[in-house]
């Protein structure tokens, strides 16, 4: 009986939709790695630039 209910739960199914979510975003940050540099390497940059004309130098 236990096996029979064993077999019928769905709990696993969440664990299955969260690997596959998982596996579509590495895709996308692997197929986009270039830009997403770029871009945080420009955020940064500009923090830093920012950043110094507040603090004068």
């Amino acid at each position: 009986m236990r096996f029979k209910e064993f077999l019928s739960e769905e709990d696993g199914i969440g664990v299955v939709e969260v690997i596959l979510i998982l596996v579509v975003l590495i895709a996308l940050v692997l197929i986009f790695k270039q830009n997403i540099t770029e871009l945080v390497n420009s955020i940064f940059s500009q923090i830093s630039s920012d950043s110094n004309q507040v603090m004068g130098k």
